[in-house]
């Protein structure tokens, strides 16, 4: 059978990956045990690089490979370790930047298949689109062009798909750090003629941001862990049923059937905990905070009245320190 080596070389010369190109590639990954090695993943990378014309099958098999190694061959399945981000972050990236469009791809579905991811992934990734945004420049040009100083639908897109991933924090929940970027992303962009779902996730964004919007948190990775191998246990008794029943839920993928397979719906009664959706007040803090990046430049544009109209609405109380903002707000709408 070709080696990852000798098809990488192949692909050089032809200058493309086909359909049969990406079929081979998959019967060298997944020959034999079908555990992707950490080595493997990086020649795969090295491959994706190599050419620009890349068949859709690649791009799939490239998506399924990085998930399967990052996220459901680790113990527990469905949780990014820090070790596994640091790896993920530097195979992807050279100085800060990713490099393509299907490794900006990969980083994306991590977080959508993930459980948990160390926070900083997230952070990683939201910041791959502010650049796009500030510089033009970036893995999201995808051969083509990007206009500087405009947030575009797609770039819209990614940043939802990234801010609502299963591997956030908190999975519903807004960071100050994730709110931060979009601050970043609106002030590079003001006066722009941004796509109007800009205007839209932006106030939901940092309205989630401020009034704590809770969700359904995943268990610790020490807990996932200590749950996993009591499903696995030989027991005969309860856990012994419920690791059979579990497995009667599973699609299984090449063999691994985990616990991040199950359907969430299904798992609720044995391992997920849920928190009420219950907005919360704006506190000082939060107020202080949204006065001081809003009013750095002592404007309030369009997204960010947008957002201060939907604290109104949806808000059960507001800290009176935002006041002078609300004013400001009205002052110029």
């Amino acid at each position: 059978m070709m080696t990852l080596a000798e098809l990488t070389s192949r692909v050089r010369a032809e200058g493309r990956i086909t359909a049969d190109v990406a079929l081979e590639a998959r019967r060298i990954v997944y020959a034999g045990d079908a555990v992707l090695t950490r080595g493997e993943a990086e020649d795969l990378l090295r491959l994706d690089e190599a050419v620009e014309d890349r068949a859709p099958e690649w791009t799939a098999l490239l998506l399924e490979a990085f998930c399967d190694h990052v996220v459901r061959q680790q113990q527990p399945p469905g949780y990014v370790d820090e070790a596994g981000a640091d790896w993920l972050i530097s195979a992807l990236s050279r100085d800060g930047r990713i490099k393509t469009d299907s490794e900006l791809e990969i980083l994306v579905r991590v977080l959508e298949i993930a459980d948990s991811a160390p926070q900083r992934l997230v952070t990683f990734a939201l910041e791959q689109v502010k650049r796009a945004v500030v510089d033009g420049q970036g893995p999201l040009m995808r051969g083509g062009s990007l206009e500087r100083g405009r947030v575009s639908k797609g770039e819209v897109e990614l940043l939802r798909r990234i801010l609502y991933a299963g591997g956030g924090d908190s999975n519903i929940g807004v960071t100050r750090a994730e709110a931060e970027i979009l601050f970043d992303i609106n002030d590079a962009s003001r006066g722009a003629d941004n796509d109007p779902s800009w205007t839209d996730l932006f106030s939901r964004a940092l309205a989630a941001s401020v009034m704590a919007a809770s969700g359904y948190t995943p268990p610790s990775r020490d807990e996932a862990m200590r749950r996993q191998l009591w499903l696995e246990a030989p027991s005969g008794g309860v856990g012994d049923l419920l690791s059979r029943t579990f497995s009667s839920l599973l699609a299984p993928r090449r063999g691994f059937a985990t616990l991040s397979d199950i359907p969430p719906s299904r798992m609720q009664p044995y391992v997920m905990q849920e928190r009420e959706l219950d907005a919360e007040p704006v506190t000082q803090d939060e107020a202080e905070w949204l006065m001081s990046r809003i009013m750095r430049d002592g404007k309030v544009d369009a997204a960010e009245r947008e957002l201060i109209a939907f604290l109104r609405r949806e808000a059960p109380d507001i800290h009176p320190a935002l006041a002078p903002l609300l004013e400001a707000a009205d002052a110029t709408a």
